[in-house]
């Protein structure tokens, strides 16, 4: 089956894809590995929308060369940060957690995620959705706090 339908998927995949072999190889890849026959072709170009889709919904990274230390007066307010984000992140319920972890940590797509914890990509697209939102709201209300006691947060 690879070899009957590989040519013409592949031709597909690198027209969707902005001839970026590299990728439309991949997608090639997985969608022979996930559909029947008659759904190769419709596979192949919901892949590579999603996967477009996907770059645009996460901001672009940058990595830095050199993190530049922090000024004095903010150093206990980044670990206060840190700490509350951690904090943040451990009271998620474990599938929200989890699905986080793997996209932002460990810089996994979505697609990727899904596959690793056997869930449909709609799944981890809600767990990450709730999750963003639950970090949020429980960001801004310790935020608040800190700014009730008097603690600077370096925030303005």
């Amino acid at each position: 089956m690879y070899a009957e339908h590989t040519p013409a998927l592949l031709r597909l995949a690198t027209t969707l894809t902005a001839g970026d072999r590299g990728r439309a190889e991949d997608l090639v890849q997985e969608t022979i590995r996930r559909s029947p026959r008659a759904w190769l072709a419709t596979t192949t170009r919901h892949l590579a929308i999603d996967a477009h889709r996907a770059r645009r919904a996460r901001p672009y990274e940058v990595e830095l060369d050199h993190r530049p230390p922090p000024i004095t007066s903010q150093r206990a307010d980044a670990s206060i940060d840190e700490t509350g984000v951690r904090a943040a992140i451990a009271a998620l319920p474990w599938h929200q957690r989890r699905v986080l972890i793997e996209v932002y940590y460990r810089d996994r797509s979505v697609a990727e995620t899904a596959r690793l914890l056997q869930i449909p990509a709609g799944t981890a697209k809600s767990r990450i959705f709730y999750g963003l939102r639950a970090l949020r709201r429980t960001l801004t209300t310790q935020d608040a706090v800190a700014s009730g006691k008097g603690i600077v947060t370096g925030k303005t």
